[in-house]
């Protein structure tokens, strides 16, 4: 497998994972949960979905031919509460997924060596995918705290739950290491 081929693999692989890791803090979550700002300065899962959505949808959206922040954004209103239901934010979620990782799905080798531009800076096509590859984990793992903080004791554990490390290492079946850590 070529270089640039492995890197669009793993990528892809790791943003999947982070994916992953939303989804299944999402499941756990009702109306009220995803909307939940413990103060005013902080956001909501909900907030911060919207946020995901719009900068993915923004950001890969004609991705190699126009500058990722669109003039049909609205970054601000992003951070505004909208009472989405749970239902609405799940759709809003995929939609942007969607979009970014079809456009990661159909880049070729080529690709990688072009140039894109978000908010007028040039960038290799690679530094856009790490630039969202620091950005997405970021507001996944904000996600997931927050999840994790509202269901407490009711929190169904997405890796390897406190105190079962050595287990899990003398576990003899095959690990997949992406997937835990």
């Amino acid at each position: 497998m070529s270089t640039a081929k492995e890197f669009l693999t793993t990528a892809t692989k790791r943003l999947k994972y982070y994916k992953d890791l939303g989804d299944k803090t999402l499941e756990q979550l009702n109306d009220w949960d995803i909307h939940y700002q413990p103060n005013d300065e902080a956001n909501s899962i909900a907030i911060i979905v919207q946020h995901l959505a719009g900068n993915m949808l923004s950001r890969w959206t004609n991705f190699l031919t126009e500058d990722g922040e669109k003039e049909w954004r609205n970054r601000d209103d992003e951070f505004e509460i909208h009472q989405y239901t749970k239902q609405q934010l799940l759709e809003l979620w995929e939609k942007g997924w969607a979009c970014f990782l079809d456009t990661l799905g159909s880049l070729k080798k080529k690709d990688l060596k072009k140039t894109v531009t978000i908010r007028q800076e040039s960038l290799t096509v690679i530094d856009a995918i790490n630039r969202q590859l620091a950005h997405y984990p970021y507001h996944i793992g904000q996600i997931v705290h927050i999840g994790k903080t509202i269901k407490g004791k009711n929190w169904k554990n997405l890796s390897i739950p406190k105190g079962e490390s050595q287990a899990y290492n003398n576990n003899s079946e095959p690990k997949d290491p992406a997937n835990k850590y």
